[in-house]
């Protein structure tokens, strides 16, 4: 493998320094290559090896005339090589070393966006376990539906995130290509094993066929990956925004010693981490888009996916790695109050138990409609007067009594009857990681 920064930052892939050693060691391995090969003196090559190097504000110096970046790189590199400098860069187009590289970066970045989803993912199986009988409401079209966990929601989330790790992992061996071809990909004057050793080197597999480029199909896959991640967090972060809500609580973002909610109104506590995470994750889509944009070349390449994947790709590495930092953090840190979800799912007094009322009903041999028409009618009721509850509306209703006992009923209105199959939930999710 090619040597590496040790534990680098996300931002240091991306940084000129990073992207410059890559460039040079790309350089460096075509040349041992081509050694290999018999096409250069072993001696010229150890020449390149011991004084090859480079200088950022130097080659950013002569970009300004070149107004070509892989030149301007190379002449700063013969500056310190000297004659064997002739043998850099032989038989090569820039591509060669751009699109490689690139290809290294976003393995990279990859592999640290990883990282962060595994970190994320032990910390939802531990909040899921933590609350996985913590009763609520669950709320279809926002409306209260039938009781759930909290614990049910992380779980959710969970597994959520080890499908994101799936994809990204087939995404990051998708993008982990290079190409020494040349420049339409022929290898008109370099041969396929100066590709082969180069690659492996770096630990990537060579491209099967290229043009002048690595195919952008795979980086379209790698930043649409990205963007279903980012659209995982935002679902989360949307969640907690709802729960985090006055009228509900149900959950909240830690707020801590001396932190201000509002220059105006001193009682503000506000979901401000989940509002960024929504926000950022709309930036990692706009730039799906534009890598899906990026797709179609002409021919066998142009250069307008060049200036959109300068700012697409590092900004959506970036971007991200920072998004699973704050979510890991706030599923850690989040303050969730089971005593608020107990008053919201009794608010509607009962009205959560009508689908297993309906069922029994049918079960002790009334028709559905007739079962259905019977419940929602003493549900409406409910609904239209605060004073009312659902099992009082049904023990008083003939219709209900000719097929269930006052007893009967009561047994129904039982959250712990609505979660049995929590455990089995959970054998076959969480448990099982």
């Amino acid at each position: 493998m090619i040597e590496r920064y040790t534990l680098p930052g996300m931002g240091k892939i991306w940084q000129d320094e990073f992207k410059f050693k890559t460039w040079l060691q790309i350089e460096i391995l075509a040349c041992e290559a081509r050694s290999e090969l018999g096409e250069i003196p072993k001696t010229d090559v150890e020449v390149i090896k011991q004084k090859a190097n480079f200088d950022v504000k130097r080659v950013l110096e002569i970009e300004e005339t070149t107004k070509h970046d892989v030149i301007a790189f190379l002449t700063n590199v013969a500056e310190y090589v000297g004659p064997e400098s002739r043998h850099i860069h032989y038989g090569m187009t820039s591509s060669d070393i751009l699109d490689t590289t690139l290809s290294y970066q976003m393995k990279t970045a990859g592999e640290l966006l990883l990282k962060r989803l595994e970190e994320l993912k032990s910390i939802l199986k531990e909040r899921a376990l933590e609350h996985k009988y913590t009763l609520c409401v669950g709320r279809s079209h926002g409306i209260h539906a039938e009781p759930t966990t909290m614990g049910l929601k992380f779980a959710l989330w969970f597994e959520e995130t080890k499908r994101n790790i799936l994809r990204l992992q087939n995404a990051i061996k998708t993008i982990s290509v290079g190409q020494i071809s040349g420049a339409v990909g022929t290898f008109e004057h370099l041969s396929p094993k100066v590709e082969e050793y180069v690659c492996k080197k770096m630990g990537l597999e060579p491209a099967p066929v290229s043009t002048q480029i690595i195919q952008r199909d795979r980086h379209a896959e790698f930043m649409a990956v990205l963007a279903v991640t980012a659209a995982t967090l935002e679902k989360i972060s949307v969640e907690i925004r709802h729960l985090q809500r006055t009228e509900v609580l149900e959950a909240e973002e830690y707020f801590s010693k001396g932190q201000k909610g509002s220059s105006a109104m001193p009682h503000k506590r506000n979901p401000i981490v989940s509002e960024r995470i929504s926000g950022l994750a709309r930036v990692v889509r706009s730039n799906a888009l534009a890598a899906l944009e990026d797709v179609a070349l002409w021919h066998e390449r142009d250069i307008s996916h060049s200036s959109v994947e300068r700012i697409i790709v590092p900004d959506s590495c970036i971007a991200l790695d920072y998004m699973l930092d704050l979510m890991t953090k706030l599923i850690k840190n989040l303050l969730i109050y089971p005593e608020n979800m107990l008053r919201n799912l009794n608010l509607t007094r009962g009205l959560v138990f009508s689908q297993t009322v309906l069922l029994k009903l049918v079960n002790k041999g009334s028709s559905r409609e007739d079962a259905y028409k019977i419940v929602q009618t003493a549900a409406m009721d409910v609904w239209a007067d605060k004073s009312k509850n659902l099992l009082s509306e049904l023990i008083t209703s003939k219709d209900v009594l000719k097929y269930l006992s006052e007893d009967e009923l009561k047994g129904i209105f039982d959250n712990k009857n609505m979660l049995k199959n929590v455990d089995y939930i959970f054998t076959r999710s969480v448990g099982k990681n």
